[in-house]
């Protein structure tokens, strides 16, 4: 039986090592969150995985998205699932507009009449969305009529990070690292709502066997993959899934605000994805409960200072 071993912690201790205090507790927050970090840091350093990158929720909105853009870059995350959402979100930042902090307790009445749109306490401009709207015709235009009517979503998104490089995005980092961005749910978001008017008068047929075919692939070729999970729904089911035929995946992390109690698949541990053939064994797992735009930041920093001080 493992001994609890209390925190010895210092002002000015890196934070890979605040990590490794807290997984000598072996329990509650702080046990988890240093296991993550440690699982993370194997995903990272070992050449023989290949990490996917689920996430759901406003992370692109919320801060993450620079940190998204320098983990695909850095050769960190091979393959990337997200909602629609978030899509466009990158996209609409691509284009050179801004989220904007706001608050929970804005009257939603007047922010309408502002032209403003809320997501909790972040805001963002109906110019943006009407941008969006003309940026998406525009390069759905520039792209063959043919290719559009059997294109997989990693694909039509490379075609869009091709075609925005003005600025950093997460899908002109993924297209040129040859990343894939699947998502699955495109068509839940506002770009989606763009795609399904373009497509009633112009070719345009998604097919999603397509980018479930690139994603298995992706798995079943790998010495090993690994997942990194945060919030949940499709996205997370989608990179799980993907695992079966190669008999789960080796290694996973998610940090998430859901319950298990309902069943669902956002606050469902890790652990019940073993029955399924989804993760193959429960050495190698850590849920940290919490959000994730605080939690994986300090995750992902403390596993890449362990990961770089290896390199040096």
């Amino acid at each position: 039986m493992q001994k609890i071993r209390h925190m010895q912690l210092k002002p000015g201790m890196p934070l890979s090592r605040i990590a490794k205090e807290m997984e000598g507790t072996h329990v509650l927050g702080s046990g988890r969150f240093g296991r993550a970090v440690s699982i993370l840091t194997e995903m990272w350093r070992s050449n023989a995985y290949r990490n996917i990158l689920a996430f759901a929720g406003p992370l692109v909105p919320g801060g993450l998205r620079k940190l998204i853009i320098d983990l695909i870059a850095g050769g960190y995350v091979h393959a990337v699932v997200t909602t629609g959402a978030n899509v466009t979100h990158d996209i609409v930042e691509s284009l050179g507009f801004r989220h904007i902090a706001g608050s929970p307790d804005l009257d939603d009445k007047a922010l309408r009449k502002r032209n403003l749109s809320r997501i909790y306490d972040i805001l963002i401009t109906q110019s943006a969305i009407n941008r969006l709207e003309k940026t998406a015709y525009k390069i759905l235009n520039q792209i063959p009529a043919e290719q559009r009517r059997n294109i997989a979503s990693y694909e039509l998104l490379w075609e869009v990070g091709k075609r925005l490089t003005a600025r950093p995005s997460i899908l002109a980092t993924a297209q040129r690292h040859r990343v894939p961005v699947f998502c699955p749910g495109i068509y839940d978001s506002m770009l989606g709502l763009n795609l399904w008017t373009f497509g009633r008068l112009n070719p345009l047929v998604i097919n999603p066997m397509r980018d479930f075919s690139r994603l298995v692939d992706l798995t079943y070729e790998s010495k090993k993959t690994g997942l990194i999970i945060l919030g949940g729904g499709m996205p997370k089911h989608q990179a799980m899934i993907a695992n079966v035929y190669r008999g789960g995946t080796d290694a996973a992390i998610q940090i998430t605000l859901d319950r298990p109690e309902a069943g669902g698949t956002s606050g469902a541990p890790l652990e019940e994805a073993i029955s399924w053939g989804k993760i193959r064994s429960p050495n190698r797992l850590a849920t940290v409960i919490g959000d994730a735009t605080i939690l994986f930041p300090l995750i992902a920093i403390a596993a890449l200072e362990r990961v770089q001080k290896r390199r040096k």
